[in-house]
Protein backbone atom coordinates (compact mmCIF):
# COMPACT_ATOMS: atom_id res chain seq x y z
CA UNK A 1 0.00 0.00 0.00
CA UNK A 2 1.46 3.38 -0.94
CA UNK A 3 1.56 6.03 1.73
CA UNK A 4 -0.77 8.98 1.15
CA UNK A 5 0.46 12.53 1.50
CA UNK A 6 -1.37 15.04 3.69
CA UNK A 7 -4.12 16.83 1.80
CA UNK A 8 -3.95 20.58 1.31
CA UNK A 9 -6.35 22.14 3.82
CA UNK A 10 -6.57 24.88 6.45
CA UNK A 11 -4.01 24.28 9.18
CA UNK A 12 -5.17 21.69 11.64
CA UNK A 13 -2.98 20.41 14.41
CA UNK A 14 -2.90 16.78 15.58
CA UNK A 15 -4.38 15.59 18.86
CA UNK A 16 -3.46 12.21 20.35
CA UNK A 17 -4.73 10.58 23.54
CA UNK A 18 -3.01 7.78 25.44
CA UNK A 19 -5.79 5.49 26.64
CA UNK A 20 -4.34 3.85 29.75
CA UNK A 21 -5.19 3.64 33.43
CA UNK A 22 -3.40 5.51 36.22
CA UNK A 23 -1.51 2.42 37.44
CA UNK A 24 -0.11 1.48 34.01
CA UNK A 25 2.11 4.50 33.53
CA UNK A 26 5.88 4.61 33.23
CA UNK A 27 6.26 6.59 36.47
CA UNK A 28 5.13 3.54 38.48
CA UNK A 29 6.78 0.91 36.33
CA UNK A 30 9.45 0.03 38.90
CA UNK A 31 6.80 -0.57 41.58
CA UNK A 32 3.87 -2.07 39.68
CA UNK A 33 4.31 -5.11 37.46
CA UNK A 34 1.87 -5.78 34.62
CA UNK A 35 0.88 -9.00 36.40
CA UNK A 36 -0.49 -6.82 39.24
CA UNK A 37 -2.69 -4.58 37.10
CA UNK A 38 -5.81 -6.60 37.82
CA UNK A 39 -5.57 -5.70 41.53
CA UNK A 40 -6.16 -1.99 41.10
CA UNK A 41 -9.48 -0.20 41.03
CA UNK A 42 -9.93 0.76 37.40
CA UNK A 43 -11.01 4.27 36.49
CA UNK A 44 -10.50 3.84 32.77
CA UNK A 45 -14.15 3.87 31.76
CA UNK A 46 -15.08 7.05 33.62
CA UNK A 47 -11.90 8.80 32.47
CA UNK A 48 -12.50 7.81 28.86
CA UNK A 49 -16.04 9.15 29.03
CA UNK A 50 -14.68 12.44 30.37
CA UNK A 51 -12.22 12.62 27.46
CA UNK A 52 -14.94 11.84 24.91
CA UNK A 53 -17.21 14.47 26.42
CA UNK A 54 -14.43 17.07 26.20
CA UNK A 55 -13.79 16.22 22.54
CA UNK A 56 -17.51 16.30 21.71
CA UNK A 57 -17.84 19.82 23.13
CA UNK A 58 -15.09 21.01 20.81
CA UNK A 59 -16.04 18.83 17.81
CA UNK A 60 -12.57 17.25 17.71
CA UNK A 61 -11.61 13.86 16.32
CA UNK A 62 -8.39 12.50 17.85
CA UNK A 63 -6.04 9.54 17.61
CA UNK A 64 -6.29 7.24 20.64
CA UNK A 65 -3.15 5.17 21.30
CA UNK A 66 -4.43 2.12 23.17
CA UNK A 67 -2.79 -0.87 24.84
CA UNK A 68 -3.81 -4.25 23.45
CA UNK A 69 -4.26 -5.40 27.07
CA UNK A 70 -7.00 -2.80 27.44
CA UNK A 71 -8.67 -3.83 24.19
CA UNK A 72 -8.90 -7.43 25.36
CA UNK A 73 -10.43 -6.46 28.70
CA UNK A 74 -12.57 -3.48 27.72
CA UNK A 75 -13.56 -4.14 24.09
CA UNK A 76 -16.84 -2.23 24.43
CA UNK A 77 -14.92 0.83 25.57
CA UNK A 78 -12.55 0.71 22.59
CA UNK A 79 -15.51 0.20 20.22
CA UNK A 80 -17.25 3.23 21.73
CA UNK A 81 -14.20 5.41 21.07
CA UNK A 82 -14.05 4.17 17.45
CA UNK A 83 -17.80 4.61 16.95
CA UNK A 84 -17.50 8.28 17.92
CA UNK A 85 -15.19 8.80 14.95
CA UNK A 86 -11.82 8.68 16.66
CA UNK A 87 -8.85 6.71 15.35
CA UNK A 88 -7.62 3.66 17.29
CA UNK A 89 -3.84 3.19 17.10
CA UNK A 90 -1.45 0.84 18.88
CA UNK A 91 0.56 1.47 22.03
CA UNK A 92 1.79 -2.12 22.16
CA UNK A 93 0.17 -4.86 24.21
CA UNK A 94 1.74 -4.28 27.61
CA UNK A 95 3.28 -1.03 28.76
CA UNK A 96 6.79 -1.86 27.52
CA UNK A 97 9.62 0.17 26.05
CA UNK A 98 11.50 -0.62 22.87
CA UNK A 99 14.74 -1.16 24.80
CA UNK A 100 13.14 -4.13 26.56
CA UNK A 101 12.38 -6.02 23.35
CA UNK A 102 14.31 -7.71 20.59
CA UNK A 103 13.08 -7.18 17.00
CA UNK A 104 11.24 -10.51 17.13
CA UNK A 105 9.61 -9.66 20.45
CA UNK A 106 8.66 -6.24 19.13
CA UNK A 107 7.08 -7.83 16.05
CA UNK A 108 5.08 -10.25 18.19
CA UNK A 109 3.94 -7.43 20.47
CA UNK A 110 2.79 -5.36 17.48
CA UNK A 111 0.84 -8.23 15.95
CA UNK A 112 -0.82 -9.17 19.22
CA UNK A 113 -1.76 -5.59 19.96
CA UNK A 114 -3.07 -4.88 16.47
CA UNK A 115 -5.22 -7.99 16.47
CA UNK A 116 -6.75 -7.07 19.84
CA UNK A 117 -7.40 -3.46 18.82
CA UNK A 118 -8.92 -4.32 15.43
CA UNK A 119 -11.09 -6.96 17.04
CA UNK A 120 -12.36 -4.50 19.64
CA UNK A 121 -12.59 -1.33 17.56
CA UNK A 122 -13.66 -2.79 14.22
CA UNK A 123 -11.25 -0.49 12.34
CA UNK A 124 -7.80 -0.89 10.83
CA UNK A 125 -4.87 -0.02 13.06
CA UNK A 126 -2.18 1.81 11.07
CA UNK A 127 -0.41 3.92 13.71
CA UNK A 128 1.93 3.19 16.59
CA UNK A 129 3.41 4.96 19.60
CA UNK A 130 5.79 3.31 22.05
CA UNK A 131 4.28 2.92 25.52
CA UNK A 132 7.35 3.47 27.68
CA UNK A 133 10.15 5.93 26.96
CA UNK A 134 10.52 7.60 23.60
CA UNK A 135 12.63 6.33 20.72
CA UNK A 136 16.34 7.06 20.92
CA UNK A 137 18.54 7.20 17.81
CA UNK A 138 19.58 3.58 18.41
CA UNK A 139 15.91 2.50 18.48
CA UNK A 140 15.06 3.51 14.92
CA UNK A 141 15.37 -0.11 13.76
CA UNK A 142 11.79 -0.37 15.03
CA UNK A 143 10.71 1.68 12.00
CA UNK A 144 11.76 -1.21 9.76
CA UNK A 145 9.52 -3.61 11.68
CA UNK A 146 6.58 -1.18 11.61
CA UNK A 147 6.89 -0.73 7.86
CA UNK A 148 7.19 -4.47 7.24
CA UNK A 149 3.94 -5.05 9.15
CA UNK A 150 2.05 -2.43 7.13
CA UNK A 151 1.88 0.42 9.63
CA UNK A 152 1.52 3.83 7.96
CA UNK A 153 3.06 6.01 10.65
CA UNK A 154 4.81 6.17 14.00
CA UNK A 155 4.68 8.81 16.75
CA UNK A 156 7.36 7.59 19.16
CA UNK A 157 9.95 10.37 18.93
CA UNK A 158 10.02 13.16 21.50
CA UNK A 159 13.05 15.39 20.90
CA UNK A 160 14.34 16.11 24.38
CA UNK A 161 17.59 17.60 25.60
CA UNK A 162 20.31 16.88 23.05
CA UNK A 163 18.56 13.86 21.55
CA UNK A 164 18.38 14.12 17.72
CA UNK A 165 19.90 17.59 18.01
CA UNK A 166 21.99 16.95 14.87
CA UNK A 167 18.80 16.08 12.96
CA UNK A 168 16.57 19.14 13.49
CA UNK A 169 14.10 17.92 10.88
CA UNK A 170 13.07 15.19 13.32
CA UNK A 171 11.33 17.84 15.44
CA UNK A 172 8.48 18.09 12.90
CA UNK A 173 6.37 15.64 10.89
CA UNK A 174 8.52 13.92 8.27
CA UNK A 175 8.88 10.73 6.29
CA UNK A 176 11.44 8.30 7.65
CA UNK A 177 13.35 6.74 4.76
CA UNK A 178 14.21 3.07 5.13
CA UNK A 179 15.33 0.34 2.76
CA UNK A 180 12.58 0.41 0.16
CA UNK A 181 9.94 2.18 2.23
CA UNK A 182 8.83 5.51 3.64
CA UNK A 183 7.13 5.70 7.02
CA UNK A 184 5.52 8.87 8.34
CA UNK A 185 6.88 10.03 11.70
CA UNK A 186 4.92 12.46 13.87
CA UNK A 187 7.19 13.44 16.76
CA UNK A 188 5.88 15.16 19.86
CA UNK A 189 6.33 18.86 19.15
CA UNK A 190 9.40 20.46 20.75
CA UNK A 191 11.30 23.74 20.53
CA UNK A 192 14.95 24.76 20.85
CA UNK A 193 15.70 26.63 24.07
CA UNK A 194 19.24 27.57 25.20
CA UNK A 195 20.67 24.85 22.98
CA UNK A 196 18.31 22.14 24.29
CA UNK A 197 15.09 20.69 22.91
CA UNK A 198 12.02 20.88 25.13
CA UNK A 199 8.66 19.22 24.29
CA UNK A 200 5.88 21.78 24.64
CA UNK A 201 2.68 20.07 23.53
CA UNK A 202 1.44 17.56 26.00
CA UNK A 203 1.18 15.42 29.06
CA UNK A 204 3.59 16.04 31.87
CA UNK A 205 5.05 19.10 30.13
CA UNK A 206 1.64 20.79 30.18
CA UNK A 207 1.36 20.20 33.90
CA UNK A 208 4.90 21.16 34.90
CA UNK A 209 6.05 24.05 32.66
CA UNK A 210 4.84 27.67 33.06
CA UNK A 211 1.56 28.15 31.24
CA UNK A 212 2.27 31.64 29.91
CA UNK A 213 5.51 30.44 28.32
CA UNK A 214 3.83 27.34 26.80
CA UNK A 215 1.00 29.39 25.34
CA UNK A 216 3.44 31.79 23.79
CA UNK A 217 5.53 29.02 22.22
CA UNK A 218 2.51 27.15 20.86
CA UNK A 219 1.09 30.36 19.41
CA UNK A 220 4.46 31.00 17.75
CA UNK A 221 4.43 27.45 16.31
CA UNK A 222 0.93 27.94 14.93
CA UNK A 223 1.89 31.21 13.21
CA UNK A 224 5.29 30.27 11.84
CA UNK A 225 5.58 26.51 11.36
CA UNK A 226 4.03 24.78 8.36
CA UNK A 227 4.10 21.39 10.09
CA UNK A 228 1.18 20.57 12.40
CA UNK A 229 1.69 20.67 16.15
CA UNK A 230 1.46 17.16 17.68
CA UNK A 231 -0.28 17.43 21.04
CA UNK A 232 -0.93 14.56 23.46
CA UNK A 233 -2.33 13.82 26.89
CA UNK A 234 -3.34 10.74 28.92
CA UNK A 235 -6.90 9.86 29.90
CA UNK A 236 -5.89 9.59 33.58
CA UNK A 237 -4.64 13.20 33.52
CA UNK A 238 -8.26 14.40 33.70
CA UNK A 239 -8.81 12.50 36.97
CA UNK A 240 -7.54 14.41 40.03
CA UNK A 241 -9.39 12.00 42.36
CA UNK A 242 -7.59 8.84 41.22
CA UNK A 243 -6.24 6.58 44.00
CA UNK A 244 -2.78 7.58 45.17
CA UNK A 245 0.08 5.07 44.86
CA UNK A 246 1.65 5.44 48.28
CA UNK A 247 4.84 3.60 47.30
CA UNK A 248 5.87 6.38 44.91
CA UNK A 249 8.76 8.74 45.63
CA UNK A 250 8.25 12.49 46.10
CA UNK A 251 9.66 13.11 42.61
CA UNK A 252 7.28 10.57 41.08
CA UNK A 253 4.37 12.14 42.94
CA UNK A 254 5.21 15.54 41.46
CA UNK A 255 5.58 14.03 38.01
CA UNK A 256 2.31 12.14 38.15
CA UNK A 257 -0.08 14.16 40.33
CA UNK A 258 0.87 17.83 39.95
CA UNK A 259 -1.84 19.97 38.31
CA UNK A 260 -4.19 17.07 37.52
CA UNK A 261 -7.06 19.26 38.69
CA UNK A 262 -6.14 21.94 36.11
CA UNK A 263 -5.39 19.69 33.14
CA UNK A 264 -8.83 19.97 31.55
CA UNK A 265 -8.66 23.74 31.86
CA UNK A 266 -5.27 23.75 30.13
CA UNK A 267 -6.64 21.67 27.25
CA UNK A 268 -9.77 23.81 26.90
CA UNK A 269 -7.57 26.86 26.29
CA UNK A 270 -5.96 25.28 23.22
CA UNK A 271 -9.12 23.59 21.96
CA UNK A 272 -10.86 26.99 21.94
CA UNK A 273 -8.10 28.60 19.88
CA UNK A 274 -6.83 26.02 17.43
CA UNK A 275 -8.22 23.33 15.14
CA UNK A 276 -7.28 19.69 15.80
CA UNK A 277 -7.82 16.37 14.08
CA UNK A 278 -6.53 12.78 14.17
CA UNK A 279 -3.37 11.59 12.42
CA UNK A 280 -5.45 9.26 10.23
CA UNK A 281 -7.59 12.17 9.02
CA UNK A 282 -4.47 14.26 8.42
CA UNK A 283 -2.99 11.52 6.21
CA UNK A 284 -6.32 10.58 4.63
CA UNK A 285 -5.99 6.95 5.73
CA UNK A 286 -8.72 4.42 4.97
CA UNK A 287 -9.45 2.62 8.26
CA UNK A 288 -12.11 0.22 6.96
CA UNK A 289 -11.33 -3.45 7.64
CA UNK A 290 -11.59 -5.80 4.68
CA UNK A 291 -13.12 -8.40 6.98
CA UNK A 292 -13.92 -8.27 10.69
CA UNK A 293 -11.54 -9.89 13.18
CA UNK A 294 -13.07 -12.89 14.91
CA UNK A 295 -14.24 -12.26 18.51
CA UNK A 296 -11.81 -13.37 21.18
CA UNK A 297 -13.00 -16.38 23.22
CA UNK A 298 -14.18 -15.37 26.68
CA UNK A 299 -11.39 -15.56 29.22
CA UNK A 300 -11.90 -17.89 32.15
CA UNK A 301 -11.05 -15.02 34.47
CA UNK A 302 -14.22 -13.23 33.39
CA UNK A 303 -16.44 -16.22 33.97
CA UNK A 304 -17.72 -17.94 37.05
CA UNK A 305 -15.12 -20.69 37.46
CA UNK A 306 -16.16 -24.31 37.45
CA UNK A 307 -14.27 -26.61 39.80
CA UNK A 308 -13.94 -30.34 39.35
CA UNK A 309 -12.99 -32.14 42.52
CA UNK A 310 -13.34 -35.71 41.26
CA UNK A 311 -15.50 -36.53 44.24
CA UNK A 312 -12.88 -35.42 46.79
CA UNK A 313 -14.21 -32.74 49.17
CA UNK A 314 -12.35 -29.45 49.13
CA UNK A 315 -10.29 -28.57 52.19
CA UNK A 316 -11.95 -25.87 54.33
CA UNK A 317 -9.61 -22.92 54.95
CA UNK A 318 -10.21 -19.58 56.65
CA UNK A 319 -8.29 -16.43 55.68
CA UNK A 320 -8.21 -13.70 58.33
CA UNK A 321 -7.48 -10.11 57.24
CA UNK A 322 -7.15 -7.30 59.83
CA UNK A 323 -8.27 -3.91 58.49
CA UNK A 324 -7.47 -0.58 60.15
CA UNK A 325 -7.95 2.65 58.18
CA UNK A 326 -7.88 0.71 54.90
CA UNK A 327 -10.67 2.49 53.02
CA UNK A 328 -8.37 3.30 50.10
CA UNK A 329 -6.90 -0.21 50.04
CA UNK A 330 -10.12 -2.25 50.02
CA UNK A 331 -10.82 -2.15 46.24
CA UNK A 332 -7.22 -3.34 45.65
CA UNK A 333 -7.73 -6.07 48.26
CA UNK A 334 -11.09 -7.12 46.77
CA UNK A 335 -9.65 -7.60 43.27
CA UNK A 336 -6.74 -9.59 44.68
CA UNK A 337 -8.96 -11.86 46.77
CA UNK A 338 -11.25 -12.50 43.80
CA UNK A 339 -8.25 -13.86 41.89
CA UNK A 340 -7.07 -15.89 44.91
CA UNK A 341 -10.53 -17.41 45.27
CA UNK A 342 -10.57 -18.47 41.63
CA UNK A 343 -7.06 -19.93 41.68
CA UNK A 344 -7.39 -21.86 44.94
CA UNK A 345 -11.05 -22.87 44.85
CA UNK A 346 -10.37 -26.17 43.04
CA UNK A 347 -8.65 -27.52 46.15
CA UNK A 348 -9.88 -25.30 49.00
CA UNK A 349 -13.21 -24.14 50.37
CA UNK A 350 -12.15 -20.60 51.24
CA UNK A 351 -13.86 -18.53 53.94
CA UNK A 352 -12.69 -14.93 54.42
CA UNK A 353 -12.92 -13.11 57.76
CA UNK A 354 -12.32 -9.36 57.57
CA UNK A 355 -11.75 -7.79 60.99
CA UNK A 356 -12.44 -4.04 61.11
CA UNK A 357 -10.23 -2.84 63.96
CA UNK A 358 -11.80 0.44 65.06
CA UNK A 359 -10.89 2.44 61.97
CA UNK A 360 -11.20 6.22 61.94
CA UNK A 361 -12.01 6.51 58.23
CA UNK A 362 -14.74 4.87 56.13
CA UNK A 363 -13.27 1.36 56.28
CA UNK A 364 -16.34 -0.29 57.84
CA UNK A 365 -18.76 1.27 55.35
CA UNK A 366 -16.46 0.34 52.44
CA UNK A 367 -16.19 -3.25 53.74
CA UNK A 368 -19.96 -3.56 53.85
CA UNK A 369 -20.32 -2.07 50.36
CA UNK A 370 -17.62 -4.22 48.73
CA UNK A 371 -17.85 -7.52 50.64
CA UNK A 372 -21.26 -7.45 52.33
CA UNK A 373 -23.61 -10.11 51.07
CA UNK A 374 -20.89 -12.27 49.56
CA UNK A 375 -21.34 -15.78 50.97
CA UNK A 376 -17.62 -16.48 51.42
CA UNK A 377 -17.03 -13.31 53.46
CA UNK A 378 -17.72 -12.58 57.12
CA UNK A 379 -17.22 -9.10 58.57
CA UNK A 380 -16.35 -8.60 62.24
CA UNK A 381 -15.98 -5.21 63.90
CA UNK A 382 -13.92 -4.14 66.90
CA UNK A 383 -15.35 -1.18 68.79
CA UNK A 384 -12.11 0.72 69.17
CA UNK A 385 -8.64 -0.02 67.82
CA UNK A 386 -7.17 -3.08 69.55
CA UNK A 387 -4.18 -3.73 67.28
CA UNK A 388 -3.30 -6.08 64.44
CA UNK A 389 -2.48 -9.07 66.66
CA UNK A 390 -5.76 -8.70 68.54
CA UNK A 391 -7.60 -8.57 65.21
CA UNK A 392 -5.78 -11.71 64.04
CA UNK A 393 -6.75 -13.57 67.23
CA UNK A 394 -10.36 -12.40 66.86
CA UNK A 395 -10.37 -13.84 63.35
CA UNK A 396 -8.77 -17.12 64.41
CA UNK A 397 -11.28 -17.59 67.24
CA UNK A 398 -14.19 -16.83 64.89
CA UNK A 399 -12.93 -19.21 62.22
CA UNK A 400 -14.78 -22.50 61.84
CA UNK A 401 -11.93 -24.34 60.15
CA UNK A 402 -8.81 -25.97 61.55
CA UNK A 403 -6.56 -24.34 58.92
CA UNK A 404 -6.45 -20.58 59.37
CA UNK A 405 -4.37 -18.20 57.25
CA UNK A 406 -3.61 -14.58 58.04
CA UNK A 407 -2.51 -11.82 55.67
CA UNK A 408 -2.17 -8.05 55.52
CA UNK A 409 -4.88 -5.99 53.85
CA UNK A 410 -2.27 -4.22 51.74
CA UNK A 411 -1.25 -7.47 49.98
CA UNK A 412 2.47 -6.77 50.35
CA UNK A 413 2.82 -10.56 50.20
CA UNK A 414 1.10 -12.20 47.23
CA UNK A 415 -1.75 -14.26 48.76
CA UNK A 416 -1.63 -16.63 45.78
CA UNK A 417 1.37 -18.12 47.62
CA UNK A 418 -1.14 -19.79 49.96
CA UNK A 419 -1.44 -22.50 47.30
CA UNK A 420 2.13 -23.49 48.24
CA UNK A 421 2.01 -22.61 51.93
CA UNK A 422 -1.10 -24.53 53.00
CA UNK A 423 0.26 -27.97 51.96
CA UNK A 424 3.28 -27.36 54.23
CA UNK A 425 0.98 -27.52 57.29
CA UNK A 426 1.48 -31.25 57.61
CA UNK A 427 0.75 -33.28 60.76
CA UNK A 428 3.16 -32.15 63.44
CA UNK A 429 3.49 -28.63 62.02
CA UNK A 430 1.74 -25.78 63.83
CA UNK A 431 2.65 -22.75 61.72
CA UNK A 432 3.90 -21.91 58.24
CA UNK A 433 5.27 -18.39 58.00
CA UNK A 434 6.21 -16.35 54.93
CA UNK A 435 9.89 -15.44 54.80
CA UNK A 436 11.26 -12.73 52.51
CA UNK A 437 14.70 -13.10 54.16
CA UNK A 438 14.88 -16.79 53.36
CA UNK A 439 17.74 -17.47 50.88
CA UNK A 440 15.10 -18.18 48.23
CA UNK A 441 12.87 -15.24 49.19
CA UNK A 442 13.21 -11.61 48.23
CA UNK A 443 12.10 -8.01 48.66
CA UNK A 444 11.00 -5.49 46.05
CA UNK A 445 11.12 -1.69 46.42
CA UNK A 446 11.12 -1.80 50.23
CA UNK A 447 13.24 1.03 51.72
CA UNK A 448 16.66 -0.14 52.84
CA UNK A 449 16.35 1.36 56.29
CA UNK A 450 13.24 -0.73 56.96
CA UNK A 451 14.96 -3.86 55.73
CA UNK A 452 17.90 -3.16 58.03
CA UNK A 453 15.64 -2.77 61.06
CA UNK A 454 13.62 -5.87 60.22
CA UNK A 455 16.66 -8.06 59.53
CA UNK A 456 18.30 -6.87 62.74
CA UNK A 457 15.17 -7.83 64.68
CA UNK A 458 15.23 -11.31 63.10
CA UNK A 459 18.93 -11.68 63.99
CA UNK A 460 18.13 -10.89 67.64
CA UNK A 461 15.12 -13.23 67.75
CA UNK A 462 17.34 -16.07 66.54
CA UNK A 463 19.42 -15.61 69.68
CA UNK A 464 16.36 -15.72 71.92
CA UNK A 465 14.19 -18.49 70.48
CA UNK A 466 14.76 -22.18 69.77
CA UNK A 467 13.97 -22.26 66.08
CA UNK A 468 16.43 -20.54 63.79
CA UNK A 469 14.23 -18.77 61.26
CA UNK A 470 15.09 -16.12 58.70
CA UNK A 471 11.95 -14.04 59.40
CA UNK A 472 9.94 -13.71 62.64
CA UNK A 473 7.67 -10.72 62.04
CA UNK A 474 5.61 -11.59 58.96
CA UNK A 475 1.80 -11.43 59.29
CA UNK A 476 1.42 -13.74 56.28
CA UNK A 477 1.04 -17.18 57.86
CA UNK A 478 -0.86 -20.45 57.97
CA UNK A 479 -1.86 -21.73 61.43
CA UNK A 480 -3.33 -24.80 63.06
CA UNK A 481 -6.23 -23.20 64.91
CA UNK A 482 -6.37 -25.46 67.96
CA UNK A 483 -2.73 -24.71 68.73
CA UNK A 484 -2.85 -20.93 68.25
CA UNK A 485 -6.16 -19.82 69.72
CA UNK A 486 -5.18 -20.83 73.25
CA UNK A 487 -1.98 -18.80 73.35
CA UNK A 488 -2.01 -15.90 75.81
CA UNK A 489 -0.76 -12.88 73.84
CA UNK A 490 -0.03 -9.69 75.77
CA UNK A 491 1.00 -7.54 72.81
CA UNK A 492 -2.01 -6.55 70.72
CA UNK A 493 -0.33 -4.56 67.94
CA UNK A 494 2.49 -5.39 65.49
CA UNK A 495 4.56 -6.85 68.31
CA UNK A 496 1.87 -9.42 68.94
CA UNK A 497 2.67 -11.06 65.61
CA UNK A 498 6.23 -11.78 66.80
CA UNK A 499 5.00 -12.70 70.29
CA UNK A 500 2.60 -15.25 68.83
CA UNK A 501 5.44 -17.00 67.03
CA UNK A 502 7.75 -16.69 70.05
CA UNK A 503 5.30 -18.24 72.50
CA UNK A 504 4.51 -21.04 70.07
CA UNK A 505 8.25 -21.68 69.79
CA UNK A 506 8.70 -21.78 73.59
CA UNK A 507 5.78 -24.19 73.95
CA UNK A 508 7.41 -26.62 71.58
CA UNK A 509 5.37 -25.81 68.48
CA UNK A 510 6.84 -26.64 65.09
CA UNK A 511 7.28 -23.86 62.54
CA UNK A 512 8.38 -23.96 58.90
CA UNK A 513 9.19 -21.10 56.57
CA UNK A 514 8.09 -20.56 53.01
CA UNK A 515 10.27 -18.24 50.90
CA UNK A 516 8.23 -15.36 49.49
CA UNK A 517 8.69 -11.88 48.04
CA UNK A 518 7.82 -8.86 50.16
CA UNK A 519 6.76 -5.79 48.16
CA UNK A 520 6.34 -2.19 49.15
CA UNK A 521 2.83 -1.14 50.11
CA UNK A 522 0.94 0.20 47.06
CA UNK A 523 -2.19 1.78 48.53
CA UNK A 524 -2.82 3.57 51.82
CA UNK A 525 -0.18 4.09 54.49
CA UNK A 526 1.57 1.94 57.07
CA UNK A 527 0.32 2.36 60.64
CA UNK A 528 3.51 1.14 62.30
CA UNK A 529 5.33 3.64 64.54
CA UNK A 530 9.00 2.92 63.91
CA UNK A 531 10.69 3.92 67.18
CA UNK A 532 7.86 2.56 69.32
CA UNK A 533 8.10 -0.75 67.44
CA UNK A 534 11.91 -0.95 67.84
CA UNK A 535 11.78 -0.51 71.62
CA UNK A 536 8.76 -2.79 71.77
CA UNK A 537 10.66 -5.61 70.06
CA UNK A 538 13.54 -5.23 72.53
CA UNK A 539 11.09 -5.41 75.43
CA UNK A 540 9.40 -8.47 73.93
CA UNK A 541 12.73 -10.22 73.36
CA UNK A 542 13.62 -9.66 77.02
CA UNK A 543 10.33 -11.25 78.12
CA UNK A 544 10.74 -14.20 75.78
CA UNK A 545 14.33 -14.74 76.88
CA UNK A 546 13.24 -14.65 80.53
CA UNK A 547 10.50 -17.19 79.80
CA UNK A 548 12.97 -19.46 78.02
CA UNK A 549 15.44 -19.29 80.89
CA UNK A 550 12.70 -20.44 83.27
CA UNK A 551 11.80 -23.47 81.15
CA UNK A 552 12.75 -26.98 82.25
CA UNK A 553 15.96 -28.32 80.79
CA UNK A 554 14.07 -30.76 78.55
CA UNK A 555 12.12 -29.00 75.87
CA UNK A 556 10.25 -30.61 72.96
CA UNK A 557 12.22 -28.40 70.59
CA UNK A 558 15.93 -27.74 70.88
CA UNK A 559 18.32 -25.92 68.68
CA UNK A 560 19.53 -29.25 67.33
CA UNK A 561 16.06 -30.39 66.31
CA UNK A 562 14.74 -27.27 64.60
CA UNK A 563 13.40 -27.42 61.09
CA UNK A 564 15.61 -26.46 58.18
CA UNK A 565 15.18 -23.07 56.57
CA UNK A 566 14.29 -24.86 53.35
CA UNK A 567 10.54 -25.41 53.13
CA UNK A 568 9.22 -28.92 53.38
CA UNK A 569 8.24 -30.49 50.07
CA UNK A 570 4.59 -30.01 49.20
CA UNK A 571 2.66 -33.09 50.32
CA UNK A 572 0.26 -34.83 48.02
CA UNK A 573 -3.41 -33.92 48.09
CA UNK A 574 -4.17 -37.16 49.88
CA UNK A 575 -1.77 -36.34 52.72
CA UNK A 576 -3.34 -32.94 53.24
CA UNK A 577 -6.84 -34.41 53.27
CA UNK A 578 -5.73 -37.02 55.78
CA UNK A 579 -4.39 -34.25 58.01
CA UNK A 580 -7.63 -32.29 57.81
CA UNK A 581 -9.79 -35.30 58.55
CA UNK A 582 -7.63 -36.09 61.61
CA UNK A 583 -7.76 -32.58 63.03
CA UNK A 584 -11.26 -31.39 62.24
CA UNK A 585 -12.83 -33.90 64.60
CA UNK A 586 -10.80 -32.66 67.57
CA UNK A 587 -12.46 -30.18 69.93
CA UNK A 588 -11.05 -26.66 69.87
Amino acid sequence: MGLPTPATAPKRHLLTVALEDYFQVGAFRRMIQSGQWYRFETRLEQNTEQVLSLLRRHNIRATFFVLGWIADRYPELVRKVADEGHEIASKGYYHRGIAQMSPDEFRDELLRSREALERAGGKRVLGYRVAHQWFRPEDLWAMDVLAQLGFAYDSSIAPFGRRFVREPWRRVAHQHLGQGYRLWEFPISAIRFLGFQIPIAGGNYFRQLPQMWLRSEIDHWDRTCSSPLVMYFHAWELDPNQPRISASTWLTRIRHYRNLGRMEQFLEYYFDRYSFTSIADHLGLDLQLEQPVEPHPQRNGNQTPVYVSNGVPRIPVSIVIPCYNEEQTLPYLANTLCSVEQHLAHDYDLRFLLIEDGSQDGTWEAMQRIFGGKPAFSLVRHHGNKGVAAAILTGIRNANTEIVCTMDADCTYDPHELARMIPLLQPGIDMVTASPYHPQGGVRNVPRWRLLLSKTASWLYRRVLHQQLATYTSCFRVYRKQTIEKLDIREKGFLGVAELLGKLDLRGGRIVEHPTVLEVRMMGHSKMKTMRTIFGHLRLMARLLSARMQQPALNPITEDSTLSLSPAPSPSRAIVRSFVSDTEGKPS
